[in-house]
């Protein structure tokens, strides 16, 4: 098992993560053309906290994760709300190849600073979006670190202006940044220390 293996289990009872994908979902809505016509991939969905909010704007949704437990807990509420809507889909993106049908969107949340290659990544999305397709992905602006308590293995947040820079070396373009959220933390149980980490949500097409 891995660690989101672990926490998928009380992972939709954190108001958190609940409000963050409230907030995310209606800056994509403000800013972005979705029809009932779209096919959507959400790229290390989770349990699909996002998706569901979102559910009535795609014609359909592919949840791609990674851990299995995490996936369960979604297909738990896809067999509540909307079997037609939803399909789930194991997958290691980073070590694996997706070889289905395209889309038109993609989007993830809070996944980006757990890639180790994000160039590699990028390049991934854009084979997998249709001509026009759209990118969106949501994640932290540059933190100290401890946000994840330094953990090595993930990045301190980013820098969305280099990070656009990337993704037009991809071939995307007509890239939008903006703040969607504002996460608090608790970093140091003594002291109660509540730190901010800001959330952006950066946007693009592909020709």
């Amino acid at each position: 098992m891995n660690e989101f293996d672990l926490k998928a289990k009380d992972w939709d009872m954190n108001p958190v993560h609940i409000e963050r994908s409230k907030a995310i979902a209606e800056q994509m809505i403000r800013l972005l053309p979705l029809t009932n016509k779209m096919r959507a991939l959400e790229f290390g969905a989770g349990t699909g906290v996002l998706s569901f909010i979102l559910k009535d704007r795609f014609a359909e949704i592919t949840l791609m994760d990674s851990s299995r437990e995490m996936l369960k807990k979604a297909e738990e509420k896809i067999e509540v709300t909307d079997r037609l809507k939803f399909r789930t889909l194991l997958l290691n993106l980073e070590n694996e190849e997706y070889s289905g049908d395209p889309f038109d969107i993609i989007y993830s949340q809070m996944v980006l600073h757990h890639i180790k290659d994000t160039t590699a990544i990028f390049s991934k999305f854009y084979d997998l979006l249709k001509p026009g397709g759209i990118l969106a992905i949501a994640d932290l602006y540059l933190e100290d670190g401890s946000f994840h308590d330094g953990d090595i293995s993930v990045h301190f947040g980013f820098d969305p202006d280099k990070l656009a820079e990337t993704i037009h070396q991809q071939g995307f373009y007509s890239t939008t940044i903006t703040p969607c959220f504002m996460m608090r933390k608790v970093i140091s149980a003594e002291k109660e220390k509540v730190k901010e980490y800001p959330v952006f949500l950066l946007t693009a097409v592909k020709p």
